[in-house]
């Protein structure tokens, strides 16, 4: 099912918690299917250029499966795994002016401090030996750190969809989702943010007993590592890369599922879209 998913009637805007509860709700109902494809994007990024736009386009698979059970229009993972795949190197485009886009921003921010160094350091020599002076630099300096991590994060917020009309909308290719992302998002920046928050509280138990299983693991190996390199390094290699692939594998489909109703929500917010979320345990 390749075409665009929606359907008629009256929405209310979604709390925060009904998104986020959505969210768990998709990821539980269907957490072997997710996990599943999660784990086979993880085993794609060994493969460079090819593999990460595998990656990329089977991570938002995810989401667009999510929103097909949100709209009550399921879809088989063959179905929407074709669709994806008709899109692999439109991924590939939207990643790599992601990766400039990014590359921008980190720019943008070292030019501005760089800027500020001198002009603290040209203050400072023309003002040595006041203490005041000193104070007003330091929490000027504090000031432009936090406005700098605020704008890093509205910037980076407005693009937080980029993957999902990509995978989902007809029309679209790797240089419009950009800017269909920024379109979704306008507005709702600082709430994306909160529910991004309450989802990172969510998965601290599952990362930290991830964790403890990561520790345990390399405590039985290290010491056989010792006795005997040639034979077990390799073998700890397998094992941690796994475990790796399997923490990311359990975590990615929660986050897919909640770009999944952020973007049913935006859009239904944005452009009136009658998408009806499904009231029965999904």
């Amino acid at each position: 099912m390749s075409e665009n998913f929606g359907a008629s009637g009256q929405i209310q805007p979604l709390s925060i918690g009904n998104v986020v509860s959505a969210a768990v709700r998709l990821y539980r109902s269907h957490l072997k299917e997710y996990f599943l494809l999660a784990l086979k994007a993880y085993v794609w990024v060994l493969l460079p250029v090819y593999g990460w736009a595998k990656f990329y386009a089977l991570s938002a698979l995810i989401s667009r499966l999510a929103f097909g059970e949100l709209v009550n229009q399921p879809e088989s993972i063959s179905s929407g795994e074709r669709f994806v795949n008709s899109r692999l190197w439109q991924f590939l485009v939207t990643i790599l002016l992601m990766f400039l886009i990014g590359i921008g921003i980190g720019l943008g921010v070292l030019v501005l401090f760089i800027l500020f160094g001198f002009f603290s350091a040209f203050v400072g020599l023309g003002l040595q030996g006041n203490p005041v002076t000193y104070i007003l630099i330091v929490i000027l300096t504090i000031v432009l750190s936090i406005a700098a991590i605020v704008a890093v994060l509205w910037l980076l917020t407005r693009f937080y969809l980029v993957d999902v009309p990509l995978a989902i909308e007809d029309n679209v290719d790797g240089i419009s989702t950009i800017s269909r992302s920024w379109e979704l998002t306008q507005g709702h920046v600082w709430r994306i943010l909160f529910i991004s928050f309450v989802g990172f509280l969510i998965t601290i138990p599952a990362q930290i007993v991830l964790q403890i299983i990561s520790a345990v693991i390399q405590g039985i190996f290290l010491p056989l590592i010792n006795e005997n390199s040639t034979i077990f390094t390799p073998i700890f290699i397998v094992f941690i890369l796994g475990l790796s692939f399997s923490t990311g594998a359990i975590i990615l489909p929660f986050w897919q599922a909640i770009k999944a109703v952020i973007y049913y929500d935006m859009r239904s917010r944005g452009e009136g879209l009658g998408l009806k979320l499904r009231d029965r345990e999904i």
